[in-house]
């Protein structure tokens, strides 16, 4: 008959309602005195009102917990499910993370749990490795990584041994920080790291001295068929890596901030405009890393700065100062990152001042060899005095940010090379200049007209270049701690 049930089925039913049983028994079974909770306490509660308990067994030891209840009557609360003694101590649930205070179900506490553990570990290596403390040794055996040939879009400033450089040494150190090993720049490794991803590198010429480095890193690991150039403009410059579909692009704006220029008549005036940063800012939105950097240019005298005036809304003022200024425009970033960067896909660095070693004790010309000077406190008092104002404004200001900012602090580590310069060799006549100054000096008279005729070469249209770096050379070394700091960042 199509009523009744076939042996079949009925086996099924008596099969699934013995399980039933079972499980009722289990609940209301009393191990060694120790009464289980009933099933129908624990059915009135719903699974929103067990979150925080099951939050603290989540985090205080979830293989290991037994239950146990009072052996009063099963009208108990629920709060005395785990107040035995013997039971492991769980965390106060008002503690957690506000994430976990929000989590739904087990497997999203779990995925928490381990995110927080993940953070855990970064911050504790962090603490454990500076990577910016430490010493240049000589490692002749591997440096440098590429050779400057094999990228045809360095520029003269930075082409030392092409422009007659006779020393190489420079290009054979290594920064060993203390404590702890950083990796070795992997330009293919690097490359699948930026798989499918954008890196903006923003800011000034020697942003742009950097963006070469990464670019000549990068281009040296693969075939120069699978790479796209756009390098002949200084105000933006493109690699791109066409099997990875990953871009290196470089961005002037070297005040971070926008110059607006009004004309007035027959003559214009320059307003640093210390609120907003420039429209083509527009183009940096969705980058998957940015790397900013400014500070050079805020420092430049009267007579060679981009500006004229200040302005700050419809306030226009002749003078301010520079700290205060550079502070305003800082802000000004950070208020943009916060409001453009999208924290849960971009990582956003700053990298710090880099050292500049001009002035008659800090002469860059003929310096073959690193600092041999170990000593912080000595190192920190050869950084010019208007450098401090600058770096205590970035790291300031980075500090206070909600997004996540990595410092680049390159600053000492740079400050030993006073070797890695170009010097005289920053143009193509470098060595003509250089041998015309050894002749200078060995020759002991000279007529007063070529004397003075060399004087004017030498200082004016050809001064040794003690700002910017040679490559191979020191950019390279940032370049390989941005690597390790993204390494390192398992967010």
């Amino acid at each position: 008959m199509d009523s009744c049930f076939t042996l079949k089925q009925k086996w099924w039913l008596c099969t699934s309602a013995s399980f039933i049983v079972v499980i009722i028994v289990f609940f209301n079974y009393d191990y060694g005195g120790q009464n289980k909770p009933k099933f129908s306490s624990l059915q009135n509660q719903t699974f929103h009102d067990q979150l925080p308990v099951l939050s603290g067994l989540l985090f205080a030891h979830p293989l290991n917990l037994t239950l146990s209840s009072s052996s009063s009557s099963s009208s108990s609360s629920s709060s005395a499910l785990f107040s035995n003694s013997s039971t492991p101590k769980l965390l106060n649930p008002s503690n957690l993370t506000e994430n976990i205070r929000e989590a739904k179900s087990w497997v999203e506490l779990n995925m928490l749990e381990k995110q927080v553990s993940r953070a855990e570990r970064q911050k504790k290596e962090e603490e454990k490795c500076n990577v910016f403390n430490g010493k240049w040794v000589y490692d002749p055996k591997s440096n440098p990584v590429y050779n400057a040939t094999v990228c045809p879009f360095l520029s003269d400033q930075v082409s030392c041994q092409r422009n007659g450089r006779p020393d190489s040494e420079y290009e054979k150190w290594s920064w060993q920080p203390h404590g702890c090993k950083i990796p070795r720049f992997n330009g293919k490794k690097m490359l699948k790291r930026l798989r499918g991803k954008r890196l903006i590198i923003v800011g000034d010429s020697l942003n742009r001295n950097q963006w070469e480095s990464l670019a000549c890193l990068l281009y040296s690991s693969i075939h120069p068929r699978g790479a796209i150039l756009d390098f002949h403009r200084n105000d933006y410059k493109l690699f791109r890596a066409t099997r990875y579909k990953c871009s290196v692009e470089f961005y002037w704006n070297p005040l971070m901030v926008e110059v607006e220029e009004k004309k007035q008549g027959n003559s214009s005036s320059r307003i640093l405009k210390l609120d907003r940063l420039p429209p083509f800012a527009s183009k940096w939105v969705g980058a998957d890393i940015m790397l900013f950097n400014s500070g050079h240019w805020w420092l430049h005298g009267e007579r060679l700065r981009a500006w004229d005036m200040y302005g700050y809304g419809r306030k226009v003022v002749k003078e301010m100062e520079i700290e205060r200024a550079f502070e305003m425009g800082m802000k000004t970033w950070a208020s943009w990152v916060e409001k453009n960067v999208d924290r849960n896909k971009t990582r956003v660095f700053f990298r710090g001042l880099s050292p500049e070693h001009k002035g008659k004790k800090e002469e860059c010309y003929n310096e073959t060899e690193p600092v041999d000077d170990e000593d912080e406190e000595e190192e920190e008092t050869r950084l010019p005095k208007y450098f401090r104002p600058i770096i205590d404004v970035v790291e300031r200001t980075i500090t206070e940010m909600k997004t996540p900012v990595k410092y680049l602090n390159i600053t000492k580590l740079s400050q030993y090379r006073k070797d890695g310069h170009p010097s005289y060799y920053a143009t193509k006549i470098g060595k003509f200049m250089v041998t015309q100054k050894l002749q200078e000096e060995k020759m002991e008279t000279k007529t007063k007209k070529i004397k003075m005729k060399m004087k004017m070469m030498m200082e004016k249209k050809y001064h040794p270049d003690c700002s910017h770096w040679c490559l191979p050379g020191i950019p390279d070394t940032w370049n390989r701690l941005l690597y390790a700091l993204m390494a390192l960042d398992t967010s």
